[in-house]
């Protein structure tokens, strides 16, 4: 074995294609996941896809008797990956408190544990969300960060920020943000994906619902920003490209490669892709009409961001190589799949 990884929301969406990927390349994977957003069947999908079962507990992060309860039972972690997260944008501006509770006290309690057993190596699950509506594209790392559209996205930047000033303090703590675009796509075996609980917050599972019969009619929120057809443009990052973006990450933490106690880094492909050039790759990709009807602009949406992954690509030595149509079919290939089930 390589080592012993916690994964912090490892039955998530991000989270499970990340299990696979860590256990694919030898690495020991415990799992801490609340269930609040996925369900304790994932970790028999990992098992069969990986031909390993992951240990799994079942607790919120915020609480810390449980948290240091774990790390005194749990020997050996060298390293955290840290996911566990509320993560709707919508949801954020209606219930805040609960956003900034679970989102920061998870982090301040895994850092308080993590210093108490010792374990030194942390990758954060962070997002293009601190860079707001960017002045200048594509964004790099250096790109400043805005003042945030929803309590959620504020969470991202006052986690960096506590990253950052932990790091400072604690000389042994070694830490990796990963700033992520707009992950979509499932595993090629179908087996594990994204599951929203109830109407998708996300483009792509509403496309895959829509093209599905789930839902009557996908809503494309404006046609007149200031891009080659009008609609929002985005960075849609394959899930299981994402994923080796962290097994990497924790590679460079456990061999000391990093240049500097907090690094941070862009993961996206770098292409912006508009709302309605990816229906169209959808429909290429599938073979599956989505009906769809221009509405209007949708309060909070930003107009167009995308990647520069220089950075990643040359100090990381990673990046992206699934296409958008690839990326597209498995997440039909979920969709179709989790209906069968039924």
């Amino acid at each position: 074995m390589k080592g012993k990884i916690l994964v912090t929301g490892g039955t998530g969406y991000i989270g499970s294609h990340t299990v696979v990927e860590l256990q694919n390349v030898g690495f020991d994977v415990v799992i801490v996941d609340d269930l609040s957003n996925s369900t304790a069947a994932v970790v028999n999908q990992i098992e069969e896809i990986t031909g390993k079962r992951p240990a799994f507990h079942q607790f919120n992060l915020q609480n810390l008797e449980l948290l240091g309860k774990f790390f005194k039972e749990c020997k050996g972690i060298d390293a955290v990956i840290h996911f566990a997260a509320f993560k709707a944008v919508g949801e954020s501006v209606q219930k805040p408190m609960n956003y900034y509770r679970n989102n920061l006290v998870s982090l301040i309690n895994l850092f308080e544990c993590m210093e108490n057993a010792g374990v030194n190596n942390l990758v954060f699950s962070s997002s293009c969300t601190v860079y707001g509506q960017p002045e200048h594209l594509p964004v790099t790392e250096q790109t400043p960060r805005q003042t945030a559209e929803s309590p959620y996205g504020n969470t991202k930047i006052v986690c960096e920020d506590i990253i950052k000033d932990y790091t400072h303090a604690n000389p042994k703590i070694q830490a990796i943000a990963l700033r992520y675009f707009n992950p979509i796509g499932a595993h090629p075996s179908a087996l594990i994906g994204e599951l929203p609980n109830g109407i998708p917050n996300n483009l792509v599972p509403f496309v895959a619902q829509t093209a599905a019969g789930i839902r009557p009619q996908l809503s494309v929120f404006g046609n007149d920003y200031d891009t080659p057809d009008g609609s929002c443009i985005r960075d849609y990052i394959n899930v299981v490209d994402l994923a080796k973006a962290h097994v990497i990450s924790i590679g460079r933490l456990l061999d000391q490669k990093n240049e500097s106690a907090f690094e941070f880094f862009n993961v996206g492909t770098g292409k912006g892709v508009s709302v309605l050039e990816l229906l169209n790759a959808f429909e290429k990709a599938t073979g599956q009409k989505v009906n769809y009807k221009i509405v209007g602009r949708r309060a909070g949406d930003i107009e167009q961001i995308y990647a520069d992954t220089t950075k990643a690509n040359s100090v990381l030595g990673w990046k992206s190589v699934a296409t958008l149509e690839e990326t597209l079919l498995s997440a039909w290939n979920w969709e179709q799949r989790i209906r069968i089930k039924g």
